[in-house]
């Protein structure tokens, strides 16, 4: 969770979702290019293209010569930031009985608008569940 308060004050809810898309597509090995974004989030390559020069110009992302997006450190820091909160958010949804789509959809949404002392909170509870 460091930096969270200082992720929140300096982007968005689209840039989050696009950098934790580029994380988790470079996670799957298969790196990130435009067109891969934009297959995964059903958005437009030109969408896409926009956003990704918006980015660049924050300094979250680089383009490397063959076309892959790579984050940045502090792209890194958001990206890893907002799966974390999607991954732990998703799974207390499943646990709490939601099914595992209906749970992966709303956690998208919850991710970007809970408060940082909101998360920590969740965070806390299932990390006491799961050492008990």
């Amino acid at each position: 969770m460091r930096g969270w308060r200082r992720v929140i004050l300096k982007t968005y809810e689209s840039e989050e979702t696009y950098l934790e898309t580029i994380f988790i597509l470079e996670r799957q090995g298969g790196g990130a290019r435009s067109v891969d974004i934009a297959n995964e989030l059903g958005y437009s390559r030109p969408s896409i293209s926009a956003a990704m020069k918006n980015l660049r110009g924050k300094g979250y992302i680089k383009t490397d010569s063959a076309g892959y997006i790579k984050l940045t450190p502090g792209g890194r820091e958001i990206a890893e930031a907002m799966y974390e909160r999607h991954t732990i958010i998703s799974d207390w949804l499943v646990y709490l009985g939601v099914d595992e789509k209906t749970a992966a959809n709303d956690a998208c949404r919850m991710e970007h608008a809970m408060s940082a002392e909101s998360f920590a909170a969740i965070k806390k509870h299932i990390e006491n569940i799961n050492n008990n």
